[in-house]
């Protein structure tokens, strides 16, 4: 090959950066639709500046910031000690990260929680930022929208007047972040084996002792922790939640000390930490019967909504690197793009993006609903099972959905420097374990079918949602006899021993979270079509109607293959 053409491909690669899109809104016909069918037209439109300018944010400055902060000179350093031995316990960061966070505050993001029912516009501001990985920011913003919320519902009026103004501040410069410490070494998902003690001093104050084994946002000026005071229950009913200035009133450390960074595979600008707490002053936040109920319903349930659209954002990205890259990538003599197998992948790209969002905006509008009073009994039962099975089911195909787009870049996928789809990847991994692990969740599902009948609230608010949202009358048809199917195959599952129950869950939660991201999908059909362009709803929808469904559930297939799994488990390495 001659130099000439050396430098006709460089300049193939060049002319693929500057197609890419230069605004994550505008340039998103689909994300425009869901919009207009979640928000509505007319309360969308006091937005459209706001999103337009963030869409054209992420996609220029944001991009190049959030390379820049996570070349590996770049990330999060900790400087525990001044000169003279003081204690300091500060994480130093990369100039590029403030800058990233001005910008990303100058949205309002957080100062919306002000005035509640701005949910799905803060969480599409979220999702616009997401598509550059977490980014540093990402999970900051989601721990800080938890705390927020707490303290907002169940906080004394003492915790509001301190801290409220602080989170709410719209200036990155001047504004609290929060953080939430509840992993210990001994106990990850299984909170309730939680042992930091929380010991009451004469003076009424609290001070929490203990080790904190995975602290993600180390930084942050505000703590949400949980702890057992002595003497109460084992388990999660013996937590109390609380939260903590990181510095006291001095501006000394608050009473903890930083052991190490953690040395992540993803989600590295974020500087994450295992933390041991001498004496830590504390504040109680709600009754401490509501401890750990508090912690779940508010804060991690916060957490696992912004997950969801964090996925859902890595989806998008990964669809547009890999159709942009194929648009200009030659092999065999035509551009890649012409190829089957590579228009079966750019397809299932479009098509998972579409649908991570879709269910994600439903999540997003049931919590709105739920912070302005506005939901009914049967729509708070069905975010209960809805919060976590679309957290599952978005991070689980994030991470497929960015392999692919690996896939279609070849051996230029791996590398670093080439596209950010390895550092996207890396990141999906880790939102893979954020706030349960598919496992857990899967398992807290089908703890609440059996419990308080969720799928039954679930399922029969869905068909009232299909019945009320159906544009096209024959994909109705098909989607209410498929949710036939799914509670049928509910009521198969419960019936199932416990052990066999906890095994097939999973596969239950797939059938349903498929059917339901249809429903989703053939709802926002409504506005398919934006001025002459057509974003692909229809399209979208039908192709995943032809995919092939989950096999029935069978009592006797998953015995035989829990027998085997147990069998194969027992062999030595």
């Amino acid at each position: 090959m001659s130099d000439s053409l050396f430098d006709q491909q460089r300049e193939l690669l060049q002319k693929w950066e500057l197609q890419k899109p230069d605004n994550f809104f505008s340039k998103n016909r689909n994300l425009q639709s869901s919009l207009f069918f979640w928000i509505g037209e007319n309360a969308l439109l006091p937005y459209l500046n706001l999103l337009n300018k963030s869409g054209s944010e992420a996609a220029k400055t944001l991009n190049s910031l959030a390379i820049e902060t996570n070349r590996d000179e770049n990330l999060p350093k900790l400087k525990a000690w001044d000169s003279f031995g003081n204690s300091l316990q500060e994480i130093d960061f990369h100039p590029g990260y403030h800058e990233m966070g001005r910008r990303i505050y100058d949205s309002n993001i957080m100062a919306m929680y002000d005035q509640p029912g701005q949910d799905l516009i803060q969480l599409t501001l979220f999702y616009l930022f997401a598509q550059n990985g977490e980014g540093g920011h990402a999970c900051p913003l989601a721990c800080t929208a938890g705390a927020i919320q707490l303290i907002q519902k169940v906080g004394s009026a003492d915790l509001k007047s301190r801290f409220l103004p602080k989170l709410l501040d719209p200036s990155y410069d001047t504004h609290l972040h929060a953080s939430q410490f509840l992993t210990e070494l001994q106990g990850g998902s299984d909170v309730g084996a939680n042992a930091t003690v929380a010991v009451k001093d004469c003076d009424g104050s609290w001070r929490l002792h203990g080790e904190k084994w995975f602290c993600s946002v180390i930084d942050a000026g505000l703590f949400v922790l949980t702890a057992r005071p002595n003497g109460a229950k084992s388990g999660t009913k013996g937590l109390m939640t609380f939260v903590a200035p990181r510095y006291l009133d001095d501006g000394s450390p608050n009473h903890f000390s930083i052991r190490r960074l953690k040395y992540k595979l993803g989600t590295r600008s974020m500087a994450s930490a295992e933390i041991d707490l001498n004496g830590l002053i504390a504040y109680p936040v709600g009754s401490f019967d509501d401890g750990f109920k508090n912690v779940v319903e508010i804060v991690l349930n916060t957490s696992r909504l912004y997950n969801a659209f964090a996925s859902a954002g890595l989806t998008q990205r990964a669809y547009m690197e890999a159709k942009s890259y194929a648009e200009i990538r030659s092999a065999f003599g035509k551009t890649i793009n012409e190829f089957p197998l590579v228009q079966k992948t750019i397809a299932y790209l479009k098509a998972q993006s579409a649908a991570q969002l879709a269910t994600s905006m439903h999540v997003a509008h049931l919590v709105q609903k739920m912070n302005t009073n506005s939901a009914s009994d049967e729509e708070v039962w069905t975010f209960r099972f809805f919060v976590n099975a679309n957290k599952y089911w978005t991070s689980i195909h994030s991470t497929q959905s960015v392999l692919k787009a690996i896939e279609v870049l070849g051996g230029n996928g791996a590398i670093e420097e080439f596209s950010v789809l390895p550092r996207l990847y890396r990141d999906s991994i880790v939102y893979e374990s954020w706030e349960g692990s598919h496992n857990v969740l899967c398992q807290q599902v089908l703890k609440d079918m059996i419990k308080y009948q969720v799928h039954t609230h679930a399922l029969g608010y869905f068909r009232k949602f299909l019945e009320k949202h159906s544009p096209l009358e024959s994909q109705k048809s098909q989607l209410l006899s498929w949710l036939d199917e799914v509670e049928a195959s509910a009521l198969k599952l419960l019936n199932f021993p416990k052990d066999v129950a906890s095994l097939a869950i999973r596969d239950w939660i797939d059938e349903a979270m498929s059917c339901i991201q249809c429903i989703d999908l053939l709802a926002e059909c409504k506005f398919d079509k934006l001025d002459t362009t057509n974003s692909g709803k229809k399209e979208i929808l039908d192709y995943f109607l032809k995919q092939p469904k989950f096999s029935s559930i069978s009592l006797n297939d998953y015995q035989r293959t829990l027998e085997e799994n147990l069998t194969l488990s027992k062999f030595d390495f």
